[in-house]
Formats: structure tokens, C-alpha cells, sequence
């Protein structure tokens, strides 16, 4: 290699780690602070136990760890149920909470977001055997079948407006406490289908061989957000964070291992 060409080679390797010196010198340091982040653990693959160990992972573990660690922060992990989380956060019991939860005007009225994580799509989840119904349209016109939802989800209110006729105390939507519930209701014929985004339909198929399948075209998009107590001095340094994880290929990486290469069944 010539003279000229080891000094381009050199001052290349130079602007390189320059530029990734700007980038980690450019996200707060948080000093080791304790941040206590709460979720469901029943939202798969975003957030859920472990079959094998009970442990809580998933892709928002990964996500917020790594967040974390970027920050020089410690994330302190606390459950709670979907009813009552985001009252919580915004109370200020908990610093930061995630359960795949859609950014929307009504829930910005109550907490803060941070900057969009994900977006996905609603399907509708149903059997591997059902050939009563192909979509949204054939199942509302039998009154006969049941959609099972969460109050207060996103997945209730496509289930209403959506697929339903808009009634919110439509008997034809049973309510369930938590998200697997519902599904376990799908899979021993309680009722029909249960509504969810695309990454959540891959994990409970993925989890189950042979026993659901999504069926019909998408019912909308939504975006997913960390939701933070009003005014939350986190708000800012999670984006910085979220931007350089989706600049520097992690959050491609962390949705290939949770929606694509993770089966809950081995």
C-alpha cells in the first residue's frame, strides 16, 4: 500500500471513530440513575414470562435495557395490569410503561410519549380450522360469532368500530383481563377471534404450531410509544436514545430476534 493511501486509510479510521465518538457523547449520561419501568408480561412477543424460567423478555425488555444502557441508567422492572397502568405512570408510581401501547390523542391527554418504537397492524386471529368466516365483513354479518378484546385497547375500539357497528356494549364483544386470556378463550372455542397487531398474531402462531392463523386484510396501522408521567425530564434522552438504536441497526436486529427467529414453542 502506497504512502498516499495509508494516510486516506488512516484519516478514514480517524473520521470513523469521530463520528462515533459524537454520536455516544451526543446521549445524556443519567448517572447510574434508577429508572422503574412497569408492564404487563402478557403481551407476546413484546413483553411476557419465559415458559422455561418465568423470567420477563421480549422485544420492549431488550429495547428499553439497551435504552438504558446507553443512558448509564438501571431500569428497576415492576408489573401491572393493563387496567390500571397508565393511571399509574401518569401518577408517577412508575418512571416509564410499555405494553405495546398505542400512541393516540386521548392517552397524550393523560401521559406523555415518547417517540414511536414500532408500528404495526391489526388482524384478526383465529383458529387454523375456522372456514366460517375469511374477514372482517363476513364475521359481523353473523351474529352469532364473538370477538374477545381488553377494554380500553386499541384492539377493543377496531373491534367495535371496525368490524362491529360501533355499539361499545355490543354483547358480541366479551371482555377479558389480560391479552392471553383472550386467546386462550380463541383457542378453546369461547370465541371466535381476537384482534391484534402483526408482531403479537406472529408470536402466539409461533408459540402455538398448528393452531391459529390470521386471516383477512389489515384493519388499520398504529404506532407504539413508551408512555411517561406528564412533563417526565426522560422524555428527551429515551428519543436520543430511540434514534441512535435505529440509526446503528439495533432495532432491525431486535425485530428479527423477537418477530421473526424467536418460537416460543422450543
Amino acid at each position: 500500500m502506497s504512502d498516499l493511501s495509508l494516510r486516506l486509510a488512516a484519516i478514514a479510521a480517524s473520521l470513523v471513530l469521530s463520528l462515533s465518538g459524537v454520536q455516544a457523547q451526543d446521549l445524556p449520561d443519567l448517572a447510574g440513575r434508577e429508572i422503574v419501568a412497569v408492564t404487563e408480561n402478557a403481551y407476546v412477543p413484546l413483553n411476557f414470562a419465559d415458559p422455561a424460567t418465568g423470567e420477563g423478555i421480549g422485544f420492549e425488555y431488550d429495547l428499553f435495557n439497551d435504552i438504558a444502557k446507553r443512558l448509564n441508567a438501571k431500569v428497576k422492572w415492576e408489573l401491572s395490569s393493563w387496567d390500571v397502568m397508565i393511571q399509574s405512570v401518569r401518577d408517577g408510581q412508575f418512571d416509564v410503561g410499555m405494553d405495546g401501547i398505542t400512541i393516540n390523542d386521548e392517552r397524550k391527554a393523560q401521559v406523555d410519549f415518547s417517540d414511536s418504537y414500532l408500528t404495526s397492524q391489526q388482524l384478526m386471529l383465529v383458529r387454523a380450522d375456522e372456514t366460517r368466516f375469511t374477514d372482517a365483513a363476513s364475521f359481523g354479518a353473523n351474529p352469532d360469532f364473538l370477538v374477545g378484546a381488553q377494554a380500553g385497547t386499541t384492539n377493543f375500539y377496531v373491534a367495535v368500530y371496525d368490524v362491529l357497528d360501533g355499539d361499545e356494549a355490543n354483547p358480541r364483544i366479551k371482555l377479558f383481563d389480560t391479552f392471553g386470556a383472550s386467546v386462550q378463550a380463541l383457542l378453546g372455542g369461547d370465541i371466535d377471534t381476537v384482534l391484534m397487531d402483526q408482531t403479537s398474531a406472529d408470536g402466539y402462531i409461533g408459540a402455538n404450531p398448528g393452531a391459529f392463523k390470521v386471516i383477512g386484510t389489515p384493519l388499520g396501522s398504529e404506532d407504539f410509544g413508551f408512555i411517561l408521567p406528564p412533563g417526565s425530564d426522560l422524555a428527551a434522552p429515551i428519543n436520543a436514545a430511540l434514534a441512535q438504536i435505529k440509526a446503528d441497526g439495533t432495532m432491525e436486529a431486535l425485530q428479527k430476534k423477537w418477530f421473526y427467529d424467536y418460537n416460543a414453542a422450543q
